[in-house]
């Protein structure tokens, strides 16, 4: 009895559960998709997700920070101090052998590891004078660094280390840069440690800043201090475009206005370091002036003429030589049109010493053509002499 019942009961039940679904069949049928709907629902959850996640990546320039940062080091230096008196006769009479002691100097700043043989790029005021030279890895690594040569006319210096499994950054193209351009400064503010800091290209070619005898900066606002010198100046994919170098600043600190030496120029004198240990560079002998509006008129020349004004000439040097004279106004040095004075160093610095070159200038209100045969361009302390 009791078994019929519960068969009753089971079969009434099943009745009324054929009879809702059929019910729901016909007039919601979607509600019988709602299990492929909540998986779709995930779906689009986790689409949303990962495509929110890959805009947050292409707006982040961490990837950038980790493929370049490796590849920066911290330079420190010491300086032993020298008394310049210390071999004079009546300093001796007094202090004998027993001089005074004085505490070295120590400096910090950055570079750069450019090759797997060990060359690091840095700024020459970085090093300059130094004694000894420790670089030290972000692994942690340090090692005694081996100068390989230096340009102080563009800051810049070659050192090397042997060390091994060196991580090397990647060279990009500092003239395909463009002004709102992103990009990181990566280095060693204050001995803190690596930084890495954001901003943009602010501007391209920033010359007549008097920091350099040549001059093509990259002037950026990502944030450089103290130490940060001769540190890496990254695109958005962590390819080297620049060597930080100078900033503007009347506090010591940042103001938004860096400075880095693009990496084609440094590239070119690196190579060069490397392959003859020192940078040759043309050289005729003259002191460049501005060509400004007054002295236009002043010698009777077009108003629409372009070039640099000679101020002076090195007796017996290779313009002089020339028939160059001051006054003339120099517009061509080969076929390199000469509009300003950075123009002008730069295409001389190209020369080759000892191949004639043609200048075309203007004087006594009418064009001429020189045939100039260029020399080795003098060291800064042999300019200064």
């Amino acid at each position: 009895m009791n078994l019929r019942r519960g068969w009753l009961l089971l079969a009434q039940t099943v009745t009324v559960l054929l009879a809702i679904w059929f019910v729901v069949a016909t007039l919601k049928p979607q509600w019988l998709t709602y299990p492929w709907g909540w998986r779709r629902s995930v779906a689009v959850l986790e689409n949303t997700r990962t495509e929110r996640s890959a805009v947050i990546e292409a707006n982040s320039l961490a990837a950038a920070a980790r493929a370049a940062a490796p590849a920066v080091v911290s330079i420190s230096t010491s300086t032993e101090v020298r008394n310049p008196h210390a071999q004079e006769p009546w300093f001796r009479h007094f202090f004998g052998d027993r001089l005074p002691e004085a505490e070295p100097q120590s400096g910090l700043g950055s570079g750069v590891i450019v090759s797997p043989a060990g060359y690091i790029l840095t700024n020459n005021h970085v090093i300059e004078g130094a004694d000894e030279i420790v670089v030290q890895l972000s692994d942690g690594r340090q090692s005694r660094a081996q100068v390989i040569g230096t340009d102080p006319d563009t800051d810049l210096a070659v050192l090397r280390v042997t060390l091994t499994d060196l991580p090397v950054i990647v060279l990009g193209r500092s003239d395909t840069l463009q002004v709102g351009d992103r990009v990181l400064a990566i280095g060693n503010p204050f001995g803190v440690g690596q930084t890495v800091t954001a901003g943009i290209v602010s501007a391209l070619g920033r010359s007549q800043l008097g920091l350099n005898t040549f001059e093509n900066f990259i002037q950026t606002d990502a944030a450089i201090n103290p130490g940060n010198s001769g540190g890496a100046l990254v695109d958005a994919e962590g390819r080297l475009v620049g060597i930080n170098t100078a900033i503007y600043s009347r506090s010591g600190g940042s103001m938004g206005i860096g400075f880095a030496i693009p990496i084609a120029t440094a590239r070119e004198v690196m190579e060069a370091i490397v392959r003859d240990g020192r940078v040759t560079r043309g050289w005729i002998g003259v002191e460049p002036r501005p060509l400004e509006p007054e002295w236009i008129e002043h010698l009777g020349l077009p108003r629409q003429l372009r070039g640099v004004v000679v101020g002076g000439v090195l007796q017996d040097g290779p313009a002089a030589r020339a028939g160059v004279v001051p006054g003339d106004v120099i517009t061509h040095v080969g076929e390199t049109p000469v509009t300003d004075v950075p123009t002008l160093l730069a295409a001389v610095a190209a020369l080759k010493p000892g191949t004639t070159v043609t200048l075309r200038l203007w004087r006594d209100g009418r064009e001429q053509t020189l045939r100039v045969v260029p020399g080795r361009r003098p060291s800064a302390a042999e300019l200064a002499r």
